[in-house]
């Protein structure tokens, strides 16, 4: 007697909706063994990941700052994800973005510029990630080549970018020899939504965003449009659909929307260009994209959630010594056990007789 995985005859709701909810159950479960690996007090070390930032205004705000990137690339990608098109190179959409708006900063330091300054670099910013995106889109529908490799090796260019401009033509002359810009001027700068704290204008455009992605998605014939191709791309060109138009539309969109976070994270609670400017936001998006089934609404709770580990796994490493990678473990369990549950989605597990399976395989 042998397991095999059997597709199902049809996708179960039920399994579809709390599968999220198993995958965090799970993940919650593992790494309970691992802070008793690591000699720390299980519940001790939930409760400072998931309660303590709860109960503290301050760290209520970081949540919120933490969430807005998370949530506007996690919808970038989930556009991508459901026309069946893979960008896996939203980390380097993001700093593209933030390079291309700082660019306008720094030209414009200390000159007296208006306020048009900050527009034009959310612009620039979106601009710059979206035809960043382009690339390995037009490498798909051009030359057949995979948007997954072309789009993770982008990933590298744009860090080792940012990277020589912070550390030559860009550097600050009175920074003392560290890798940053100056500050960025007022003007450069991100609105603060409450005085005192970090809580900035990011954070009403990744609402913003969320609602519009999510009348796109359901009020659109282009939002149909992508989940039909994603769904039955037989069906799509059976209807007309140009689905190498969509590769291009969504990864533009998706890029776009990382370079959008890209810039209004070095606008906002940064304030100036410096290496490091991302904890890995572009790649954490995947697991909130599929933790909150590539729906909006679903992608804006995933990315509350995954920001509250990110504060928790700072305050973790303050109060319990715990290394600050213990988050980035969570993250990456959490992303498996998504993916496993999805799994049970559209397959099933079943008891086959090895003479069974043996005599498919001859036949």
């Amino acid at each position: 007697m042998q397991f095999v995985l059997e597709k199902r005859a049809e996708r179960s709701a039920t399994i579809a909706l709390v599968s999220p909810l198993i995958a965090i159950a799970l993940t919650i479960a593992t790494m309970s063994v691992l802070f008793v690996i690591l000699g720390k007090n299980p519940v001790a070390a939930l409760g400072v990941y998931f309660i303590d930032p709860l109960t503290d205004g301050y760290s209520l705000q970081e949540i919120a700052v933490k969430a807005a990137p998370l949530v506007m690339i996690a919808i970038g990608l989930s556009l991508c994800y459901l026309a069946n098109a893979w960008n896996i190179g939203a980390e380097g959409q993001f700093l593209v973005g933030a390079v291309a708006g700082s660019w306008l900063a720094v030209k414009t330091q200390g000159t007296d510029a208006g306020h048009w300054v900050l527009l034009a670099m959310l612009l620039l910013g979106a601009a710059a990630g979206a035809l960043y995106a382009l690339i390995p889109a037009l490498c798909k529908v051009r030359f057949g080549a995979s948007e997954i490799l072309v789009s993770l090796m982008l990933v590298y260019v744009a860090d080792l970018l940012l990277d020589y401009l912070v550390r030559g033509p860009w550097r600050d002359p009175a920074g003392f020899n560290f890798p940053t810009t100056a500050e960025f001027d007022p003007v450069a700068t991100v609105p603060l939504l409450i005085e005192g704290g970090r809580l900035h204008l990011g954070a009403v455009i990744a609402l913003t965003v969320t609602a519009a992605a999510a009348v796109l998605l359901g009020r659109t014939i282009k939002g149909f449009e992508i989940r039909v191709v994603g769904a039955a791309p037989r069906a799509a060109r059976f209807g007309g659909f140009n689905s190498n138009q969509l590769i291009l539309l969504t990864f533009a969109i998706s890029g776009a929307l990382a370079g959008l976070a890209g810039i209004i994270e070095v606008a906002g609670p940064i304030g100036h260009l410096q290496p490091g400017i991302s904890p890995g936001y572009g790649f954490t998006a995947i697991i909130v994209a599929f933790l909150g089934r590539l729906n909006p609404v679903g992608i804006l709770i995933a990315g509350l959630f995954l920001a509250l580990t990110f504060i928790g796994g700072e305050q973790a490493q303050i109060a319990m010594k715990i290394p600050l990678d213990v988050t980035k473990v969570f993250q990456g369990i959490l992303l498996f056990y998504v993916l496993a549950c999805d799994s049970l989605i559209l397959y099933r597990f079943r008891l086959v007789p090895s003479s069974r399976k043996a005599s498919h395989g001859t036949a």
